[in-house]
């Protein structure tokens, strides 16, 4: 949907994730969508050079989310937003609602 705007279906796959879970690192992106970590490396590297995400190092992981000090945030995340909602349900289910984290010891299913 927001391929032909971005011209990567790569970074469109980054957008909603960002915009579903708030952040992410690489090696759980390329393992979601069953892409080479290089290729989301890449991606993610040229969208933080140009100051639309930012990363920090938790350990060894490099964790990504976006921008806020980015000027057109608000408007990315409303056109995030409004292509999210044209999802079909499948692919929401499939790559957009899994747990990220365990469950916490002892809480009943």
């Amino acid at each position: 949907m927001l391929e032909g705007l971005f011209g990567n279906i790569i970074i469109e796959k980054i957008f909603f994730m960002l915009y579903v879970y708030g952040e992410g690192y690489p090696l759980g992106l390329a393992k979601t969508f069953g892409e080479p970590v290089n290729r989301i490396q890449q991606q993610l590297r040229r969208l933080e050079n140009a100051g639309i995400v930012v990363s920090r190092l938790v350990g060894r992981v490099r964790i990504y989310n976006f921008n806020p000090r980015y000027p057109l945030l608000s408007q990315l995340k409303a056109l995030v937003a409004k292509a999210y909602e044209f999802l079909p349900e499948k692919e929401k289910e499939t790559y957009y609602r899994k747990r990220t984290r365990p469950r916490r010891a002892g809480k009943p299913l």
